[in-house]
């Protein structure tokens, strides 16, 4: 069976016009992944914030519970002690102005990027490089921190990030295909609660407007907004 024929059974599998559970959701989404490979699990959350106002930019970080399936490869700017930190704490790289001047030249073999506060002077050089990447180290979403053991921790327990693009919209990992059924839901249901919770207070209408689940290779599956918006009022 060609690929072409398996996209088209997958799509087959989800009623277009239907918004499921977040458990339905995540049961069918690993049901239309038809790839030979354990395929990686994103969500796409349309928001009613218009990012180009200061004041309705989304963005903030979470530990999935269960991961994102994914091996975060971590490169902390520190020096001295707490370089030493963040070496014990399973750092894959560590450095100071040796590493700043690696990455200038192009080095990238990092999916995460952390820095100590002394470190934001030489760090911040690497706007240019690190920004278009969404890997520039910032104290809002925890990455430069004093304490980058722990935050070394957090990202290779599968912590992610969200900022809302210029479109309104959130792209983020929520896990694997292999993932139980239960295990995905929770990651989904955490990374909304987390959404929900930055919602600016300028923010006006509906805020969740669309929120779609998919594999690398499968359909996409829409979840019903509302019933995320109820189930943060309850609790």
């Amino acid at each position: 069976m060609k690929a072409g024929k398996k996209r088209k059974a997958a799509i087959e599998l989800v009623d277009a016009a239907k918004r499921y559970s977040v458990d339905e959701a995540c049961s069918l989404v690993k049901k239309t992944a038809f790839a030979k490979f354990d395929e990686s699990v994103d969500l796409a959350v349309r928001l009613g914030v218009n990012p180009k106002h200061a004041d309705q930019m989304v963005r903030g970080a979470l530990v999935l519970p269960h991961g994102t399936g994914k091996t975060t490869r971590v490169l902390v700017f520190a020096k001295g002690e707490k370089a030493a930190e963040a070496t014990a704490a399973g750092a894959d790289h560590v450095g100071a102005d040796d590493r700043v001047a690696k990455v200038n030249e192009g080095w990238c073999e990092f999916d995460t990027v952390l820095a100590s506060p002394d470190m934001m002077g030489q760090g911040g050089r690497l706007g240019r490089v690190l920004g278009p990447r969404g890997l520039m180290p910032n104290p809002k979403v925890g990455t430069v921190t004093a304490d980058v053991a722990k935050a070394v921790r957090e990202a290779k327990a599968g912590k992610v990030e969200f900022r809302v693009e210029k479109a309104g919209v959130v792209h983020v990992p929520v896990g694997k295909k292999s993932f139980a059924d239960n295990a995905l839901a929770e990651n989904v249901r955490e990374l909304l609660a987390a959404l929900v919770k930055a919602k600016p207070s300028t923010a006006k209408g509906a805020y969740l407007r669309s929120i779609t689940i998919s594999s690398t290779m499968g359909a996409g599956v829409k979840i019903d907004p509302m019933s995320i918006a109820n189930a943060q009022e309850e609790a």
